[in-house]
């Protein structure tokens, strides 16, 4: 993992950041020595599948009252 200091970031910040796009490398900014900061990739999250056809679906009738079939379990 790459680092640099505070300073030399500053100066260079929006180059860092294509870098670190393109690399999917992260870096790490350091103050007086120490790690203070990391830079890194922004990870795709995966879509949830709550919700994934909300809008492509439509309910024709009334799902909720029950049927007036018999069924087999209840006799």
């Amino acid at each position: 993992m790459r680092t640099m200091k505070a300073s030399e970031f500053k100066a260079k910040c929006l180059k860092v950041m294509d870098e670190v796009a393109a690399s999917r490398q992260s870096v790490v900014i350091t103050k007086n020595g120490k790690a203070v900061a990391k830079l890194g990739p922004v990870t795709e999250q995966k879509r949830s599948i709550l919700g994934l056809h909300k809008g492509q679906i439509e309910i024709l009738g009334d799902i909720i009252s029950p049927l007036d079939v018999e069924w087999e379990a209840d006799r």
